[in-house]
């Protein structure tokens, strides 16, 4: 790209994006120095840990730089070459926890509810703020503090929750029985707002933006009808696609056919549970070639992959065309999963399940977070100064990267050791729950039995971006007549406004003239690859992508899709955070890809969880599914294995 378009782009511009934790300087220091030495966490330059705020850090975060230098080192049997020896801090716990994510803190609260709430508990976490996945991003304009998510999207699953999750939901106060006064849902159709759909030149031969005949199958897009009109009559007329491939389209959303009629319903479920989406619409459907690039990405914001990798039966589950009449066993006709029954439950924070982490924190380390509802903590600004107070019985100690975890004789203590500000230091716990993801664990534990070792690499985490743009105002998406947009070509999938959400002291946008934070997806895949060789291409890519492409890639796309309603991202874009999740989500087995191991007598998450002396496993890698629920009922499964061990 030329100077001159990035000039026009806004490239050069003065924004949140110079945020320190982008400066080249720290990032060449933190990566500095020879083979296994230890080496600190990045921090601005003469700043004291309780000086930051991160929630309102904006540029590269998620997996940021100086959080997973030190565990790949451990990795590449790096570390230990030069390392030494920790030093024994002296400090005694009941439990210590790695892993400062929903199940780590879920597990602490747990624990105190066990042991008393005196019990003295330790959570280390590599990160500079907590959270996990549940990232809370923050944006001030005009004295004005906007929310985004950069992770944990809402409470939400596909089952109904455990007694445990529902149970610790209700206790932290979390409003479910306001989800309808909260959750807006008229406020973008109310102002003529639909789904959008945009066909860029490289894939389409064309820049064009036209109402989405398919809506937000397979999206996580604001849950809201499309607004009223009929999209099909533009697009069969204006779509850049051949025309064979646009009737065909409408056609496969449409047309009464029966695909796989001779088979009985339980035999169709088989079938399409072992043949790709993919190949479901160009062997079964017969669709033409050209049409397969507008359905390609329709999965990716939901499974981290394309419709190469997904099952025909999953795709069936979200409701994406091709089986209108088709009876499915667990499958209605219409495309929609048969209800298992029990109380479905959802919640959307302004920030996501980062409320979920804050609420924990402030049961765990009282008078971190003002106030005392749910409500009113959307507002509180959490004092992350009081996390590692040695007064309280609960100390988070951020920016610690475990590197060691051993029970140091049977019966006896576990020894964790752990890096923070370059030192190599070490605490003991009579207990110890890893709540860090399943694929870290084996290098923290080497004494593990191979066969569990095996079983918790099994799994590769999803790598995907949610990246949030705080915008001037959203009046150009208003003059579009579009709340959400799939971009089929685009480097981000999905380009969402905000879900419109009003809780305690806080509301969201309601006038487009207003600044909104916009949310985007993208999800790396390597099509035609298996599913966990695509996940670990796309961490390689993620990883290896600087935040200047990511900006510039924002700012390119934006300007496209929205310059013809006014959008000009030099002068419209004001902040810029990119949560990077090199190793996302759970992996979450597929009868593509896992029947093997899904027909055995324990799938790998099982295994890989059994307890090991005093040291137990809690996340959501545990459980196979990728929801708060799991997270938490892991938890709870963890503390229960700690408190019966000898």
């Amino acid at each position: 790209m030329s100077r001159l378009a990035d000039r026009e782009l806004g490239m050069r511009r003065r924004i949140c994006r110079r945020d320190f934790l982008n400066g080249m300087a720290w990032a060449a220091a933190s990566l500095a120095g020879s083979r296994g030495r230890v080496r600190a966490a990045a921090r601005r330059p003469g700043a004291s840990s309780h000086s930051i705020y991160p929630p309102s850090l904006t540029g590269l975060r998620g997996a940021h730089p100086g959080s997973f230098e030190i565990a790949h080192e451990l990795r590449d049997d790096a570390f230990w070459d030069n390392a030494g020896e920790p030093a024994d801090t002296g400090e005694r716990y009941e439990l210590a926890v790695v892993g400062g994510g929903v199940s780590g803190l879920a597990a602490a609260h747990f624990f105190r509810k066990s042991a008393g709430a005196r019990a003295r508990v330790l959570i280390l976490d590599n990160h500079d703020d907590f959270g996990g996945h549940c990232k809370r991003n923050e944006f001030t304009v005009a004295g004005r503090t906007i929310l985004a998510y950069g992770g944990g999207h809402a409470i939400d699953s596909p089952l109904p929750y455990s007694a445990v999750a529902r149970g610790l939901i209700e206790e932290l106060g979390v409003p479910m029985a306001k989800s309808e006064e909260h959750h807006d849902r008229r406020l973008y159709g109310s102002l003529g707002l639909g789904r959008g759909v945009f066909f860029d030149k490289e894939t389409f031969g064309a820049d064009r933006l036209l109402p989405d005949p398919l809506g937000d199958f397979g999206g996580e897009a604001n849950d809201l009808p499309p607004a009223g009109r009929d999209p099909w009559p533009r697009f069969l007329a204006e779509a850049p696609l051949p025309e064979a491939a646009r009737r065909a389209l409408f056609t496969l959303c449409s047309s009464p056919t029966r695909y796989l009629e001779q088979l009985t319903p339980a035999a169709r479920r088989s079938e399409l549970e072992r043949t790709s989406y993919l190949d479901f619409l160009t062997r079964v459907a017969a669709v033409p070639a050209k049409l397969l690039p507008f359905l390609q990405k329709r999965t990716h914001a939901l499974y981290g992959l394309g419709i190469d990798a997904v099952a025909a039966y999953d795709a069936a589950s979200l409701g994406l065309p091709g089986f209108r009449n088709t009876e499915l066993d667990g499958v209605g006709g219409s495309g929609e999963v048969e209800s298992h029954g029990g109380q479905a439950y959802f919640y959307h924070f302004p920030d996501g399940n980062a409320s979920i982490a804050r609420l924990l924190v402030r049961t765990l380390v009282p008078g971190a977070l003002p106030g005392r509802t749910a409500e009113d903590s959307v507002t509180a600004r959490l004092d992350y100064a009081r996390l590692d107070a040695p007064a309280g019985p609960v100390r988070i100690r951020l920016e610690s990267t475990a590197v060691r975890v051993r029970q140091v004789a049977p019966g006896g203590p576990v020894e964790v050791a752990y890096v923070r500000d370059g030192k190599l230091q070490s605490i003991r716990a009579e207990r110890c729950v890893l709540a860090c993801w399943n694929g870290v664990i084996p290098y923290l534990c080497p004494e593990l039995p191979g066969d569990q070792a095996q079983a918790l690499g099994y799994g590769v985490k999803v790598p995907l971006v949610y990246t949030n743009v705080l915008v001037r105002s959203w009046a150009a998406f208003a003059k579009l007549g579009v709340s959400s947009i799939h971009a089929p070509g685009g480097f981000h999938s999905t380009v969402d406004l905000g879900r419109p959400v009003r809780v305690g002291g806080y509301r969201s946008a309601t006038d487009p003239k207003e600044p909104m934070a916009l949310h985007l997806v993208r999800t790396p895949c390597m099509p035609g690859l298996p599913a966990r060789q695509q996940h670990r291409a796309g961490r390689v890519e993620l990883l290896s992508t600087p935040f200047a492409t990511f900006e510039r890639e924002v700012r390119s796309q934006l300007g496209r899709i929205l310059g013809p309603g006014g959008f000009d991202p030099a002068r419209d874009i004001l902040a810029l955070t990119v949560n990077r999740w090199p190793h996302g989500y759970s992996y979450e087995y597929s009868t593509l890809w896992d029947a093997d191991v899904m027909t055995g007598p324990l799938r790998p998450c099982e295994l890989g969880r059994r307890p090991f002396g005093r040291i137990a496993i809690a996340n959501a890698d545990a459980a196979g599914r990728a929801y708060l629920d799991a997270a938490i009922d892991e938890a709870r499964r963890a503390i229960r294995e700690v408190m019966a061990a000898k």
